[in-house]
């Protein structure tokens, strides 16, 4: 596999923060990465195996980890891990699955590739190998993305060519991330699909994103149902939100009346309002004229002359 370069800044950073393993690792490991280029397949203890830190994946289906333990205890590993080796032993780029099955079958070593990989290659490559599998829920996908273009200054279409995308596919998943935490979760736990979450992304409130959500589990709402019902709701007017003018009518009518005298034309006079939420809404003053001398006319009653517009 070839290592792509160029993450962005902040990499020592990254590197130092969450590096240092929770328990004591074997000492140096016995087994050298090859030259960059070569790979080898070697059997390391598992206990010499550091998670990696910065695996997007965060959630791992319980059946099917239960499945792959079983494989893994008649069969043994198939696939190699792929690590690279560290101070304290190796640190895990991709095969946490495999690492997590290995364990609970009670197997003592597992086949690895190392690689020959600085931090800055070993990051990248933690990331982007676990984004291009097809078993990340979108939700960790778009974390995923939002680690690569937050933390190493990425563009959409820079991490699009890394993980062999469309940028249109980077942005509709990063769009999820501003779903409620509520909704998020049924997307995790497959009670929504991502194109139901995709649709529910559109809406503007919160509090009907995850109405929808417990809807479409509800009514086991397809897609295309969902989307119907989304592009009604926002064919119905909505109702005016409750306000209160600032002026009295009485009042109001007072003005126009002066307004109308002083000008000599009609006048629309509309208050302004306060809104229930103590927002304000503008006022307006209408003057009509009926040609350009009558709006010369109205312009000096109003002290405005024309050398001075």
């Amino acid at each position: 596999m070839a290592i792509k370069h160029g993450l962005g800044r902040g990499l020592d950073a990254l590197i130092r923060d969450g590096s240092k393993p929770a328990h004591p690792q074997p000492a140096a490991p016995a087994h050298e990465a090859p030259a960059p280029g070569e790979k080898s397949i070697v059997k390391l203890p598992v206990s010499a195996i550091r998670k990696n830190a910065w695996q997007p994946r965060h959630h791992f289906d319980a059946e099917a980890l239960v499945e792959l333990t079983q494989s893994i205890r008649e069969h043994g590993v198939i696939q190699p891990l792929l690590v690279r080796t560290s101070d304290s032993g190796y640190e895990l780029i991709a095969g946490e699955r495999r690492l997590r099955a290995a364990t609970e079958a009670g197997l003592a070593e597992v086949p690895a590739i190392i690689m020959k990989a600085v931090d800055k290659e070993a990051l990248e490559l933690a990331l982007i190998e676990n984004l291009q599998r097809q078993d990340l829920n979108i939700i960790e996908e778009a974390e995923g993305y939002q680690l690569l273009a937050e933390r190493f200054s990425l563009s959409q279409e820079q991490i699009a060519d890394r993980v062999g995308k469309a940028r249109a596919s980077i942005a509709n998943a990063l769009r999820l991330l501003d779903l409620p935490a509520e909704v998020k979760q049924m997307v995790i736990t497959g009670q929504i699909s991502p194109g139901h979450a995709k649709v529910m992304a559109g809406m503007e409130s919160i509090s009907e994103q995850i109405l929808m959500a417990k809807r479409v589990v509800k009514e086991n709402l397809s897609v295309r149902n969902l989307e119907k019902i989304v592009e009604h709701s926002r064919k119905i007017p909505k109702k005016p939100r409750a306000a209160r003018a600032d002026l009295p009518p009485a009042h109001v009518t007072y003005l126009s009346d002066k307004l109308h005298s002083h000008f000599g034309t009609s006048i629309r006079l509309a208050p302004c309002k306060t809104y229930a939420n103590g927002k304000k809404g503008r006022g307006l003053i209408e003057i009509e004229y009926y040609s350009n001398e009558d709006l010369d006319r109205i312009l000096t009653l109003m002290g405005i002359q024309e050398d001075t517009i």
